[in-house]
């Protein structure tokens, strides 16, 4: 089968990509709507190829990095789902105790991306924990597309409860310095942003192209924000104007980034909304803005 390029497939695609990851339309529909874009040789099955997640040749840090250790572990959620389980990545080399970051995946549970996101920021020298939010329904079932429709089964505000209980179990790790961030992407962002609302004592939050809180919510905000977003992504950005608007009247500090021609997905390096460019740069801004919270 040839593998399709950028250059070769109409950037509308990323919009029909987008109603589909969201749920707005299913597989069929999906793929009724992708066929009209199969023309000149191009095929669905082209297509589908190009456009579904690719784990197996990007992950960035493997799971038996000499760097870190990196192992599952269960813990409570009693407001949430009960026990769930986890992967907790930390450096090898560190001295002393680490500051923790909670990572949030996005609409389908913990994927291999999400847990290798959950890896780097070990190697960058943070002690992090990587929910599966998907565990009490019996974890991510390794694809995406079972993993999205399991966790629409879910109350979006009781697994908001498994991330908050993944904050506390790692404010209370012996290897954690008790201070905490949380990076998300997707639901994962509309999780790191209700984070810093329900969570006072939350170092660092960094949404990656999350959802906004109410403007009531937005007003409880005392953590730092650094707010990641794709220029293309007119549906979450929409929300953003408001956003900005009640973290300026409660003297919220943040920060925001659009990067201009990127996706919503833009930091996700198995699909190819990924932005190599945008990615690595706000990676190393969420690294820097965790260090001067955290640290």
């Amino acid at each position: 089968m040839k593998k399709l390029t950028k250059e070769e497939v109409n950037p509308e695609i990323y919009d029909l990509y987008d109603d589909y990851a969201h749920s707005k339309i299913d597989r069929r529909q999906f793929m009724e709507k992708l066929s009209i874009y199969a023309i000149g040789g191009i095929t669905i099955t082209s297509l589908m190829g190009f456009m579904m997640p690719n784990y197996k040749d990007t992950m960035l840090v493997a799971p038996d990095d000499e760097r870190i250790s990196s192992d599952y572990i269960n813990y409570e959620s009693p407001k949430g789902g009960g026990t769930i389980k986890g992967l907790l990545s930390k450096p090898n080399n560190s001295s002393g105790k680490l500051p923790g970051i909670v990572v949030v995946h996005e609409n389908r549970g913990l994927n291999p991306y999400i847990e290798d996101v959950g890896r780097r920021a070990a190697v960058d020298g943070f002690i992090t924990l990587a929910p599966d939010a998907l565990t009490p329904l019996g974890g991510y079932p390794g694809n995406d597309d079972e993993g999205r429709a399991m966790q629409s089964k879910r109350d979006r505000n009781e697994m908001l409860e498994d991330f908050i209980a993944a904050y506390e179990y790692l404010r209370n790790h012996p290897d954690c310095n008790g201070k905490i961030g949380v990076v998300g992407f997707c639901f994962g962002g509309w999780i790191a942003n209700m984070m810093a609302v329900k969570v006072p004592t939350l170092g660092a939050a960094v949404p990656f192209y999350g959802g906004q809180p109410s403007a009531e919510d937005a007003a409880k905000v005392k953590a730092p924000l650094m707010l990641q977003y794709g220029g293309l992504d007119t549906r979450v950005n929409a929300g953003w104007p408001a956003y900005e608007e009640v973290l300026k009247a409660n003297n919220v500090k943040y920060e925001v980034f659009i990067y201009e021609d990127a996706n919503h997905g833009f930091h996700n390096n198995t699909t190819p909304r990924y932005d190599e460019a945008a990615a690595t740069l706000a990676w190393s801004r969420t690294i820097k803005f965790f260090k001067d919270n955290l640290v």
